[in-house]
């Protein structure tokens, strides 16, 4: 038996909100739902599946080109599983360099905490070191 559900219970079920999965589809991540008379969308468990797989995805800090890539590639049975753990080896290298990037933000950011007195006094060593041009 195929039940179909409402937007607002398929936000719901998925965790989303009914902006994003109306959003999903018309980026076309998600097919487009069966319709009432009245135009109310009415989801599938196969749709619901999609937008449970997105969120979780997105959960990640996959882009919306990488998860289409992604629900080709989970809905493809012919896949190899190399190309699955090739994007999610690429994304980890991303996700290593912004991780990076950030400790290196925040020793500089504590080291200007740091040198600054914070009194009364105008002079203020973390404006100085920002003014500083290279």
């Amino acid at each position: 038996m195929h039940q179909l559900i409402t937007i607002g219970n398929a936000a719901k079920a998925s965790g989303l909100t009914a902006k994003m999965i109306r959003h999903y589809e018309q980026s076309g991540l998600l097919q487009r739902p069966a319709r009432t008379e009245a135009g109310y969308r009415l989801y599938n468990n196969e749709q619901l599946n999609q937008l449970k797989f997105i969120r979780q995805a997105r959960n990640l800090g996959f882009s919306l080109h990488e998860i289409k890539s992604l629900l080709s590639l989970w809905q493809d049975p012919e896949r190899e599983s190399r190309a699955v753990k090739l994007m999610a080896e690429q994304h980890l290298h991303e996700i290593e360099t912004k991780i990076s990037e950030l400790q290196h933000i925040q020793q500089v950011l504590t080291e200007l905490a740091t040198s600054c007195r914070g009194d009364s006094s105008p002079d203020c060593s973390i404006l100085q070191q920002l003014a500083k041009i290279d």
